[in-house]
């Protein structure tokens, strides 16, 4: 170990004094430096950098946009399609509380909760037909009881008005002997009147057996039948104008489908970045 450190040492002592002395010269060889990049390249690479940033976001927006106005026509549809759906419940619904309120008025039942749900599905537009079978409900009378207070009847409406004198049931019988009509006009005695008011109750024309009671010789017994019969039909009225309400529930509106227009790309920061990068 000795020997190679006084060795070494000579070598570094040999060296030294042949670099003093010039013997020995030392050559370094100069490096190659790359040129810094001027300011104008740098800010060149920068604007384009931007450039494509800005391009790669106004295409992610334009996307995005077009997106939501798919979701936005998407929506508009499933509302259209819900409004219907509501608009055609509420019809049924009206429907069957105007057929459960004709039902109940031909059993002569009282309406109970259907009085409630008449109010609230006709009551704003059709109040009056509403209190009118309300009303009829309070005082109940069916078709069959009508018939059968007509055939209690039919004998004093037949023969004619207990205050007839002879005169006048004289006259009424010679006027019935002989009746000059068209062959197809229907006869107007008095038994065929009955049989007409009969057929009339039995097919629920309500209305046809009252016109012809009304020109029967004994309709003067018939007062209280008239009042009843006029009752029971303006209430069978009253129920055909709720049913037609509700048939003619009005329409949905068709709901107008959003335009899918795309925003327009602004270039305004492209152009401030061409700007500053000249």
């Amino acid at each position: 170990m000795l020997v190679v450190l006084l060795i070494l040492a000579a070598l570094a002592g040999g060296a030294w004094y042949g670099w003093k002395t010039g013997w020995l010269e030392v050559h370094v060889s100069s490096l190659s430096v790359s040129p810094a990049p001027s300011p104008s390249a740098s800010m060149s690479q920068a604007a384009a950098q931007t450039t494509a940033n800005l391009a790669a976001t106004d295409a992610a927006l334009t996307a995005a946009a077009a997106k939501v106005s798919a979701l936005e026509q998407r929506l508009a549809e499933l509302n259209q399609q819900a409004t219907a759906a509501a608009g055609q419940a509420s019809q049924a619904e009206a429907l069957l509380v105007a057929f459960a309120s004709r039902r109940a008025i031909e059993r002569g039942q009282p309406l109970g909760y259907l009085e409630a749900q008449l109010r609230v599905r006709f009551g704003a537009t059709q109040q009056a037909a509403v209190d009118r079978v309300i009303a009829g409900a309070q005082k109940p009378m069916t078709l069959p009881l009508l018939s059968e207070m007509f055939e209690k009847l039919a004998p004093q409406l037949i023969g004619g008005a207990k205050s007839e004198g002879t005169w006048d049931w004289m006259t009424r019988q010679m006027s019935e002997l002989f009746v000059i009509r068209h062959a197809d006009s229907p006869s107007p005695t008095a038994e065929s009147r009955a049989e007409r008011v009969r057929e009339a109750l039995a097919g629920s024309r309500i209305d046809a057996a009252i016109a012809e009671v009304e020109h029967m010789p004994g309709k003067d017994a018939a007062t209280e039948w008239l009042a009843h019969a006029r009752d029971f039909a303006s209430v069978e009225h009253a129920l055909d104008q709720l049913e037609t309400a509700a048939l003619s529930f009005p329409p949905t509106p068709p709901v107008a489908k959003p335009d899918a227009a795309a925003p327009a790309v602004s270039a305004s920061p492209v152009a401030d970045a061409s700007d500053a990068s000249t």
